[in-house]
């Protein structure tokens, strides 16, 4: 990875940071972007000192509101002239109906909305490094439920865990869809699941969810072997040119039968447009 840039979306706890620091032991300069740049910043520096490798930027990044995504994406393609890499591995649960800046549902408004608005404002930038690629963290949440474009904020009958698995499904509608229309210009754009990770993501679930979730215990994985695959997908020459599939332990799987509905993930990428102003 020397002579690449990648940048990570919630690289400063879980999943983030093990990618972050296993992809600057490869020799990749690095672009951290954070909601929590004192928490990010305590990151960097314990990165730096890890791997000895001190290409490591930091930068402000608030997935749930689309002017600091503009902002920060303004930065971005100001002070870079490349990148090789975007990782879309930030991600949040909540345990109530909350609203983004935008008044989006905010399960929804970060892990979709807020990944598909970066993503597309970093499009030219990651075109005109050449051969690059885009990884997205999804989930095998993503076969639990359906997803309904134009219902995709509702408060009714709100269940959190429903929320989390229609946006990680949304992830991987989009992930085939942007690798359709991004076919031969040279940028990739790939999805995985990392496994079920012992990270506290779990302490936003409700009630019933939380024993479900505890049941999980047994099966559950570190950090850094759930950031194995998105640090495969980001630097391995086997995945070179591969474009628009869905990956669990370092290996090609295949995704729920809703997920590969072409028409619903156009659906999904001209209501995105329309929420975002992209």
């Amino acid at each position: 990875m020397n002579n690449r840039r990648v940048l990570l979306t919630g690289a400063n706890a879980g999943i983030g940071k093990a990618t972050a620091e296993a992809l600057a032991k490869q020799g990749a300069s690095l672009i951290l972007a954070c909601r929590d740049t004192a928490k990010g910043e305590e990151v960097r520096q314990e990165i730096v000192r890890s791997t000895g490798n001190d290409r490591i930027d930091l930068l402000r990044l608030d997935l749930a509101s689309f002017a600091s995504i503009r902002t920060f994406a303004a930065e971005v393609n100001r002070s870079y002239d490349k990148l090789d890499v975007l990782v879309n591995n930030a991600g949040i649960m909540m345990n109530e109906w909350t609203p983004t800046a935008e008044g989006l549902e905010t399960i929804m408004g970060v892990n979709h909305f807020g990944t598909f608005l970066l993503t597309g404002l970093l499009t030219d930038l990651l075109q005109a490094s050449g051969c690059s690629r885009i990884v997205t963290v999804s989930s095998m949440a993503h076969r639990m439920y359906k997803l309904n474009v134009d219902d995709l904020h509702a408060k009714h009958n709100y269940l959190p865990s429903r929320a989390y698995g229609q946006s990680k499904l949304a992830n991987i509608l989009f992930t085939y869809e942007l690798a359709r229309r991004l076919n031969g210009s040279g940028v990739t754009a790939n999805c995985l699941h990392p496994g079920i990770v012992k990270t506290s993501f779990a302490k936003r679930l409700t009630g019933l969810e939380m024993l479900s979730f505890a049941a999980l215990k047994p099966f559950m994985i570190s950090v850094e072997k759930g950031a194995a695959t998105s640090v495969f997908l980001a630097s391995s020459p086997e995945v070179e040119g591969v474009s628009g599939r869905y990956f669990i332990r370092c290996k090609e799987a295949r995704s729920s039968k809703l997920s590969h509905n072409a028409q619903l993930a156009k659906a999904l990428w001209e209501e995105s447009e329309r929420v975002t102003g992209l």
